[in-house]
């Protein structure tokens, strides 16, 4: 029998760093088949979504003003944040002490609670980072038991600067899914194309069972240093999980029209290279 795993496509992640701005329209074409203007994409989207569909949503927030904004949009159902546990990356990506983002954790715990919305919290180098700054397995785990006890049920490991080795991406993934029973815990991983999929078998073997993509590897963070280095393509992690016989519950025919469309919107709308 197959086992189900969660695939997430992260098109704010692979858009961030565009360096042209992409038309509405064609932001809810792409859901459907930087981020200014996310009130009207999700507004055009939700009025093209076919009877029945009801997606999980996810809004990416970095402050109080970011929340605001998720909580408000229709069609919205979990909010994500990404927790830095590197103090250089933290302050660089969101200006924020350690004091200051896991207040804004817990205040969207409370936030999310409050409206219905599920919370999503990515923790950024769990993979470790390239600033010489401390970093453990430990460290990991005392971060994913403070969320867990602060009401946080989803995390996602991020290796945020894609420099992990697959073993490494094992090692931790296995070194903590059981501080966190009763979390689903998944991966976000960056990394070259020609070693993603190994990347992402090795969490797969490791227990994982959530996965964040991104169509064509369109994207990833501008603090790894290298042009190669990217979102790990979301055809990647279904062709790599079908080698193991994991359902992802999509046919990768029918991804064809949003893939061309991802090709499209990386050739008008950004210099990056083709990955």
């Amino acid at each position: 029998m197959s086992e189900t795993v969660k695939v997430v496509e992260c098109p704010r992640d692979a858009w961030q760093g565009l360096e042209e701005i992409i038309p509405t329209d064609l932001k809810a074409r792409y859901l459907l088949g930087q981020m200014a203007d996310s009130e009207d994409v999700m507004r055009e989207f939700m009025a093209d979504l076919p009877a029945g569909a009801a997606p999980e949503i996810v809004g990416i927030v970095v402050n109080e003003q970011g929340v605001e904004r998720s909580l408000a949009t229709p069609g919205v159902t979990t909010i994500g944040y990404p927790y830095s546990i590197s103090a250089y990356f933290r302050r660089a990506n969101a200006n924020m002490s350690r004091g200051e983002s896991r207040a804004l954790v817990e205040s969207l715990r409370k936030a999310t609670k409050a409206s219905g919305h599920d919370l999503v919290v990515y923790i950024s180098m769990a993979f470790g980072n390239p600033y010489e700054e401390p970093w453990g397995a430990e460290i990991v785990e005392d971060t994913l038991i403070w969320l867990k006890d602060v009401g946080v049920r989803t995390v996602s490991l991020a290796d945020t600067v894609g420099t992990a080795t697959p073993e490494q991406v094992g090692s931790l993934y296995r070194d903590v899914r059981d501080c966190v029973a009763g979390v689903e815990l998944g991966v976000h991983l960056h990394g070259r194309p020609e070693g993603a999929a190994q990347k992402i078998l090795a969490a797969y073997d490791a227990g994982c069972r959530r996965f964040d993509g991104a169509l064509t590897g369109l994207g990833g963070c501008p603090f790894a240093g290298d042009d190669l280095v990217g979102n790990i393509a979301t055809e990647t992690i279904l062709s790599a999980l079908a080698a193991r016989g994991a359902d992802c519950g999509v046919r990768e025919d029918a991804l064809a029209p949003a893939i061309a469309m991802s090709h499209e919107i990386r050739a008008k709308y950004s210099h990056a290279r083709v990955m």
